[in-house]
C-alpha cells in the first residue's frame, strides 16, 4: 500500500517520468469516466460512455511488471438516447445476450516520452484484438480522508468492424450512418486496493 503521508511520497521517477509508487490500485467507479466518441451520419460526434465496470492496476517496480485489467458491461452503454442505446445492446452491436461484457488486459506497458504506452487485448463479442492506450498521469494526491488517489488520462481509437460491431447504413450522399472509426478517450481515479 503507498504511504499517504504526503503528496510527494506518493510519485517517483521512472525513467525521468513522474509514475505512482508501487503497489495494487482499483478504479474509483465514482471518479472515473469510460468515455467513447463515433461519427454520426459523418457531419457530427456522438459521445457515449459506460457506467458499470471494474478493473485492478497493478504498478510494478518497472514498466514491465505493471499490469492492468478491466471489464465492462455492455449493457450499461449511455449515449443519452434510450432507443440508441437499445439498439447498441442488440444484435446488431453488442449482443449482449450472448456476450454482455467486454474486456481488456494488458500485455505490455512502455514509456513514452513523459508519458506511456499501454498495450493489451481488447475482447468484444469474443473477438480479441490488440489495443494500444496512450496514457498520460495526472498526478497524486492525498484525499481528506488519508487515502492516496491517482490520476490517469488515456485515449485510443479503434476500427469497431475489427471486432464485429459492423452494422450500418448507406445515405445517399455515399456516406454511412456510422463511423468505423470510434474513439476511446478515458479519465481513471485509483485507490489503493482493499
Amino acid at each position: 500500500m503507498a504511504d499517504t503521508s504526503t503528496t510527494t511520497s506518493l510519485v517517483r521517477s521512472v525513467g525521468g517520468a513522474p509514475a505512482p509508487q508501487p503497489g495494487t490500485y482499483a478504479i474509483d467507479k465514482s471518479h472515473t469516466t469510460v468515455e467513447f466518441v463515433a461519427r454520426h451520419l459523418m457531419i457530427s460526434k456522438v459521445r457515449g460512455r459506460f457506467t458499470d465496470y471494474d478493473g485492478t492496476v497493478v504498478i510494478g517496480e518497472g514498466p514491465e511488471d505493471t499490469s492492468v485489467e478491466v471489464s465492462v458491461d455492455l449493457s450499461s452503454v449511455d449515449t443519452n438516447d434510450p432507443k440508441r442505446d437499445e439498439h447498441l445492446r442488440s444484435a446488431d452491436f453488442f449482443e449482449i445476450d450472448k456476450h454482455p461484457r467486454m474486456s481488456f488486459k494488458s500485455t505490455k506497458v512502455t514509456q513514452d516520452g513523459d508519458g506511456w504506452k499501454l498495450i493489451g487485448d481488447l475482447t468484444i463479442r469474443e473477438i480479441t484484438r490488440p489495443l494500444t492506450l496512450n496514457v498520460e498521469f495526472e498526478g497524486a494526491e492525498t484525499t481528506p480522508w488519508n487515502t492516496a488517489a491517482f490520476g490517469f488520462s488515456a485515449t485510443g481509437e479503434i476500427d469497431r468492424e475489427e471486432w464485429g460491431v459492423s452494422w450500418n447504413a448507406a445515405l445517399e450522399t455515399g456516406g454511412v450512418v456510422v463511423g468505423k472509426k470510434v474513439k476511446i478517450e478515458l479519465n481513471v481515479e485509483l485507490a489503493a486496493a482493499s
